[in-house]
This record gives structure tokens, sequence and C-alpha cells, in this order.
């Protein structure tokens, strides 16, 4: 889990907690663009996917127990945002979207695949695609019944989770065409907050 021993090895400064793999090449992306290295460490930050949001309370228990001076940040995705916000808080108290943004974790309309799709533009995501050599499969995607009529954001971001692998090799081609204008809003302010912890 990048790089990080929940078992009670060396604590890190900050882990960073995201649902799946292709979140983490996101972010681990954009760390590096900042000069960023998410390799743990005392002075550092770890970056831990989840490989499942569901897998976030047992996480989270087992780093509060084995690294409790360790902060706790990260994305969540809207749908599954009372999920993160109960692992957060095992008492029952949910906080609401403010104070999960006051602990560190932002949130992700729908979810971050979503968020890059509407920050880089159909155009651009199209392009990517090209470039995994994926056109072909898409035109046969868009072709099908149940897909043809839809908004072309909305093919993209289903194709994107369709396919071995194509989900997490899409977000890598698209976390490499964000810049500081098209950033998505969570993440960036995702990676401040990692910024300001390590300062």
């Amino acid at each position: 889990m990048g790089g990080f021993d929940l078992d009670g090895g060396p604590s890190s400064r900050v882990a960073i907690l995201v649902e799946g793999d292709s979140d983490a090449v996101v972010v681990e992306r954009l760390a590096s663009a900042r000069g960023l290295r998410l390799e743990g460490g005392p002075d550092g930050a770890a970056l831990i996917s989840l490989r499942g949001v569901t897998n976030i309370r047992r996480v989270v228990t087992e780093l509060r127990s084995a690294h409790p001076t360790t902060r706790l940040v990260g994305l969540a995705d809207a749908p599954e945002e009372r999920v993160v916000a109960a692992a957060l808080a095992p008492d029952g108290a949910l906080p609401d979207r403010a104070e999960l943004e006051r602990r560190g974790f932002f949130v992700c309309v729908r979810d971050l695949e979503d968020e890059l799709i509407r920050a880089l533009g159909t155009d651009v995501v199209e392009d990517a695609v090209r470039e995994l050599g994926e056109t072909g499969r898409f035109a046969t995607f868009q072709r099908q019944p149940e897909w043809r009529d839809r908004p072309r954001a909305a093919q993209l971001h289903r194709f994107a989770g369709s396919g071995a692998g194509r989900k997490r090799a899409l977000a890598e081609r698209l976390a490499e065409r964000l810049d500081a204008r098209t950033t998505p809003a969570p993440l960036r302010a995702l990676l401040d907050r990692v910024e300001r912890e390590l300062g």
C-alpha cells in the first residue's frame, strides 16, 4: 500500500488515502510536479490505495493504532462520502462536507474520472484514448444501443471503467495533461493540504 507499513513500521507525517490505483497514479503525478515525493518516511507523505472504499474503515483503524501521530488526508467520491465520513468518525457523529475538508478529505463530484473529464474536456480525453490505441474499441462501444445516444462525456466515463487496466492507464495519461489551470479543485486542495502538513 504505497510503501506504508500498516503494522508498525516507521511513521510518515502524512498518509494520503485514495480509493484505487487510478486515483493513486493521478495524485502521484501531480505531487511529483510539485516536487513532493510520496515515499513515506518520518518527514514525508505516503500514498495509500485502499483498493476499494469499503476497506477504508479497516485501514483508518490500523493506521490510527500503528501510527497515531500520522495525519490522515485523502479524496472521497461523492456517492461514497458517507462511508468515508463514518470511517473517520467511528463514534457515529458523521462529519459533514465542510468538516471532512477541515480534516483534509476532499470530495470529487461523482468520482475522480468525472472530475478529469470535465476539467480537460472530451477532445483531450479522446486524444488520450487514441494514445492508448483504444480508438477502435471506443468507437465500437459508442455504437452499443444503450450508449449510442448518450453524451460523449458519459460515454468516455463508462469506457474508462471497462476493460482490464484501462482505468489506470487512462488516468495516467490524463494526469500528464493537467496543469495548474485544469487541475480539478479536490485534487488541488488535497495537494495544497499535503504541502501545508509537510511545511
